[in-house]
């Protein structure tokens, strides 16, 4: 029986960033006391509530355990306050899935070699790839100029060309990752900083 005295913690949130993910949640102000939380997970296919690793916790946070880590699994979270003996109503997340709702971050370009008519760009990816991923990194890049115009390409490499260019020009791009999801659907990633480079002379 939840107690009257105890509030349910505030702000409860999945946090998820290139398939990394906790629960988050602000903690109970309760006066010289120190409030212990307890999170519990329930998956859509299996209707029973099991502990997360964090149970009688003083920290306002809980990193999903191994047992979670599956991209298309539909999971529930919920977090409790605890006091002694009290214990405060329980607050439940939204249905979440890792494939749908994580962020996926930008790529990061490792090197970018330089000739009169091209960039070369050898790139790595966000997070680790499962097998069997589908992964295209979108290149959008443009001259340098006061009304560039944007051009796009569409890779699936990590080292891939930007072609046909000017020569002793200054040319900027940025990238972002698609994953095809298995809902014929694309997971799309933050673009990364504009990165520019002058094309040599040839």
């Amino acid at each position: 029986e939840p107690s009257p005295h105890l509030p349910a913690p505030k702000d409860v949130e999945i946090y998820s960033y290139n398939f990394q993910s906790l629960l988050r949640w602000s903690p109970v102000p309760m006066e010289n006391d120190s409030v212990l939380y307890t999170a519990q997970y329930k998956t859509g296919s299996y209707d029973e509530w099991t502990e997360m690793g964090c149970s009688h916790s003083p920290q306002s946070r809980c990193s999903f355990p191994p047992a979670l880590q599956r991209r298309r699994w539909t999971v529930l979270l919920r977090v409790r306050a605890e006091l002694g003996r009290d214990a405060s109503a329980w607050v439940e997340t939204p249905p979440f899935v890792a494939e749908r709702d994580t962020t996926l971050g930008p790529p990061r370009v490792n090197i970018v070699s330089v000739s009169a008519d091209s960039l070369l760009i050898n790139v790595t990816p966000p997070f680790t790839p499962e097998r069997g991923d589908i992964l295209h990194y979108r290149v959008s890049y443009w001259e340098n100029t006061t009304s560039p115009t944007k051009k796009e390409l569409k890779e699936s490499k990590t080292l891939f060309q930007i072609g046909n260019l000017k020569e002793s020009t200054l040319y900027c791009f940025s990238i972002r990752v698609e994953l095809e999801i298995y809902t014929d659907d694309l997971l799309q990633g933050q673009e990364s900083a504009p990165e520019c480079h002058t094309t040599a002379l040839s």
